[in-house]
């Protein structure tokens, strides 16, 4: 039987990021392969320019889906203004100055989050050409940064890593983690193609281009309802 990690991805606030257009910034039902990516990466300690990295990572991850707690969307309209000296915050406890320049007047966009929501996910690795799953285990345990769900903002209420199952399948690996949780009823989930039933895989567009951080291709999916194993 395959392993498989259990991410139990729950707060106040999430934002599952789907494709920006202009300045909205809406979100989806389930996390993009790209932000569990994001997120397993800042847990090892990866610096966002380690875009080869972060692009391999991206490639090895299987990863499948549950909302277990249906969450209320909501919708923050933001002003920002911004010159070219202004630093922020970051994971890595230090400020971060900006390269862009200054922005004369504020400049307005929306940006869609998921509120009082829970998202259980299972992942393993498809070969071992980096790090491990112990590895990945061990740096979700400890992380090396601050782990967030989507945007920075967005801080876990409970530990990410959820524990560990076997499954031939993500969606075998889905429905015991619902069972290693107390989880029943039927709930809706989303799969990797092959991973589970197939009856309609649609293409999802919820990779992404490391090196230009812009969006970067598709993968098959496969969404439905799942109960825990019995």
């Amino acid at each position: 039987m395959t392993r498989w990690l259990i991410l139990d991805l729950c707060g106040p606030m999430m934002a599952f990021g789907g494709v920006a257009v202009d300045q909205v910034g809406p979100v989806r039902d389930f996390p993009a392969l790209s932000m569990i990516t994001g997120l397993v990466a800042n847990a090892l300690g990866l610096d966002w320019r380690e875009r080869q990295a972060h692009a391999q990572l991206q490639s090895r991850l299987v990863l499948a889906s549950v909302v277990v707690e249906e969450p209320e969307r909501v919708t923050d309209m933001q002003n920002a203004q911004l010159a070219a000296a202004d630093k922020g915050w970051t994971t890595r406890n230090m400020p971060e100055g900006r390269d862009g320049g200054t922005y004369g007047a504020p400049h307005r966009r929306a940006r869609a989050y998921l509120a009082d929501g829970r998202v259980i996910c299972v992942l393993r690795l498809k070969d071992m050409a980096g790090p491990d799953l112990d590895q990945v285990k061990t740096a979700l345990q400890c992380p090396a940064r601050p782990l967030f769900l989507g945007r920075k903002p967005c801080l876990p209420s409970r530990p990410v890593l959820g524990g560990e199952v076997a499954g031939q399948t993500a969606h075998e690996a889905l429905k015991a983690a619902l069972l290693a949780h107390g989880i029943t009823g039927s709930l809706r989930a989303q799969w990797p193609m092959g991973q589970g039933p197939d009856d309609g895989a649609q293409d999802l567009a919820d990779l992404r281009n490391w090196r230009t951080g812009l969006h970067g291709g598709r993968r098959a999916v496969q969404t439905g309802r799942i109960g825990a194993m019995a």
